[in-house]
């Protein structure tokens, strides 16, 4: 596997709170700019009402675990106490650039592996902004209120690591200001 994280080349990490809209900024970045590869997730939860099915790889709870045994991942997570998420080691980038879209602690694990990946936290504008994209995107009331507290310390952690900020207010804006990171950074 070491062979495999020499040849990574860029790796950029994106994190934020759940509902910031991270995903649907790494989307647009990603249809925007072929030189840059979406790592697909694995995850152990179920899909969401709605979610398309690739999304994640939806494995089960074994599979993750045989996975991970077997040395196959470049981070991973047990998030909220339900689900494990995870990235796997990618293999075939051709000097393309790997995009992951994980949690700050995943973003520690990768940054201990690969000391020159680019970090960037998008966040919404405002707590109540973030508290109305869940509820938009139909977490329930529950999930709505780990998701928040989970947020609060996700941003607390984000600060002990360098990661450059983005606030994700208007979307063409947050996904110019991302490419002007990677822009910067990588050249």
């Amino acid at each position: 596997m070491s062979d495999t994280l020499d040849e990574l080349g860029t790796v950029v990490v994106i994190s934020g709170p759940g509902g910031v809209g991270k995903g649907t900024v790494v989307e647009r970045l990603v249809d925007i700019d072929d030189s840059l590869v979406l790592s697909r997730s694995w995850t152990t939860r179920a899909p969401r009402p709605g979610e398309s099915p690739d999304a994640y790889e939806f494995v089960t709870k074994t599979d993750f675990l045989n996975a991970l045994t077997a040395g196959e991942f470049l981070e991973w997570n047990h998030f909220l106490g339900s689900a494990y998420y995870a990235s796997p080691v990618p293999r075939g980038l051709n000097g393309r650039t790997l995009v992951l879209e994980i949690d700050v602690n995943g973003a520690r694990q990768v940054l201990e592996r690969v000391p020159e990946a680019i970090l960037v936290f998008i966040d919404a504008p405002t707590p109540e902004e973030q508290q109305n994209r869940l509820v938009g995107r139909g977490d329930t009331p529950e999930q709505v209120e780990r998701r928040m507290a989970a947020g609060r310390a996700e941003r607390a952690l984000a600060q002990e690591l360098p990661y450059e900020y983005v606030e994700n207010t208007v979307l063409d804006d947050a996904v110019n200001a991302l490419t002007s990171i990677i822009a910067r950074r990588t050249s």
